[in-house]
């Protein structure tokens, strides 16, 4: 069972918008059982989209196409499948009444005739409602491949794959198990994790496959099997995953799709009864960002304050100006005051801070691009670290916001 994606758009080739689309879509897919065999991003042309078209039909038993179903000139995707099908467009009263009922629920106004120009389908294709917009994904069962049309906007393609595509491809296909197990550690790197869980990994069953996903700051790992008995299935890998847990357990986390070290760090201080705060310089409220991305995060976290520029570390945070003048800026000690001061403020009993130099340029400090200290002040003290993550601007931010998630955590575990 392969399945193919194909996303089509000039604005994906010359980098104006970011796929995720694919992402999303492969994601899902494998979910149910559909391995991805490939993903190709395609340019408006529509000798470049028969291309794509007639290569993928070759290979996949499912093609699913993203993007060019608008009412403008240069979306072409539904005429061009009418070209490679040999078919032609046809009204679809379905479609049509769906346009007006969106227009008169949310535009207020009548359609235009470029919007009721979206409720031509090809005859051959099945209309596929869209009830986030007015066009309409399309199913298209040719011999062994079944291909499926979908709007480029990511919102309306979610939809219509939850809602339609998903429930038509299990009813349709049948498909193995794939079953995907994925722990989450912070603090080491892949190499000397590899070598703590060698002798694991080489008892390995062959059908069982380990994969390193390392990003900034932390590792995941990966276990991945695909059967016909799903119960079996999970039991084996669940196991094995339990003993890989146990040889990482100074480092992991939890597991991804169950747990995170920010939903970890709340639910742990929610226990207690505790809070926690943050207090950014070189992050500028990356770390407070990442926090109230979770539900419930307003049950420990009670703010943060991101004092950038020097002046009001002091004016607003009220570190000492003589702490600054005698230590830099970017120093331990100046990164320990402000943790103090911002765990008063926001009478937590954990706080966060953050400073360094992110680059490209030293600015206020007199450390080298990439230093960064980073303090946890707690109920019982504080302690800080000092660290060089590089040059690279993005890279710094996220290693600082990571490795700060981490310190925190070993923080409350001891107490």
């Amino acid at each position: 069972m392969l399945a193919e994606i194909i996303t089509i758009g000039d604005e994906i080739l010359i980098g104006q918008i970011v796929d995720t689309n694919s992402a999303y879509i492969s994601k899902e897919l494998n979910r149910i059982g559909v391995k991805v065999y490939q993903i190709t991003s395609i340019q408006d042309d529509r000798n470049h989209i028969l291309r794509a078209l007639e290569e993928a039909k070759k290979i996949s038993n499912l093609v699913i196409i993203t993007g060019g179903l608008g009412p403008t000139k240069d979306d072409i995707t539904k005429q061009t499948l009418c070209d490679f099908f040999n078919d032609h467009l046809v009204e679809n009263k379905d479609v049509l009444e769906n346009i007006n009922q969106l227009f008169l629920n949310y535009q207020f106004n009548k359609p235009s005739p470029a919007n009721y120009q979206q409720a031509m389908v090809p005859s051959k294709a099945i209309a596929l409602m869209n009830m986030h917009g007015t066009a309409p994904g399309l199913w298209m069962d040719i011999g062994s491949t079944v291909f499926i049309s979908l709007p480029g906007v990511p919102y309306e393609m979610k939809h219509l794959l939850q809602d339609e595509v998903l429930p038509r491809i299990t009813k349709r296909f049948s498909r193995p198990f794939i079953y995907h197990k994925t722990l989450l550690t912070y603090g080491l790197g892949e190499s000397v994790i590899a070598e703590k869980i060698a002798d694991w990994e080489d008892k390995l069953p062959t059908h069982l496959k380990l994969a390193y996903l390392p990003s900034l700051g932390k590792v995941r790992l990966r276990l991945s099997s695909t059967g016909n008995d799903e119960q079996l299935l999970q039991e084996e890998v669940n196991q094995q995953m339990e003993d890989l847990h146990q040889l990482l357990k100074e480092i992991a986390i939890g597991f991804e799709d169950e747990t995170t070290i920010v939903e970890k760090i709340g639910q742990i201080l929610f226990a207690k009864g505790q809070s926690y705060s943050v207090a950014e310089s070189c992050t500028g409220g990356r770390i407070a960002s990442e926090i109230t991305q979770y539900p419930g995060a307003s049950t420990s976290f009670m703010g943060g304050i991101v004092p950038y520029d020097t002046k009001l570390k002091t004016k607003i945070l009220g570190v000492s100006k003589e702490t600054i003048d005698a230590h830099n800026v970017v120093s331990i000690p100046v990164a320990e005051e402000m943790a103090q001061r911002c765990r008063l403020l926001f009478n937590s009993e954990y706080s966060i801070a953050t400073t360094g130099i992110a680059g490209p340029t030293k600015g206020d400090g007199n450390e080298e691009v990439g230093t960064v200290c980073i303090a946890v002040a707690t109920p019982e003290g504080i302690i800080s670290e000092k660290f060089n993550f590089g040059r690279d601007r993005y890279r710094v931010i996220e290693k600082t916001a990571n490795k700060a998630f981490e310190m925190l955590l070993k923080e409350i575990l001891k107490n």
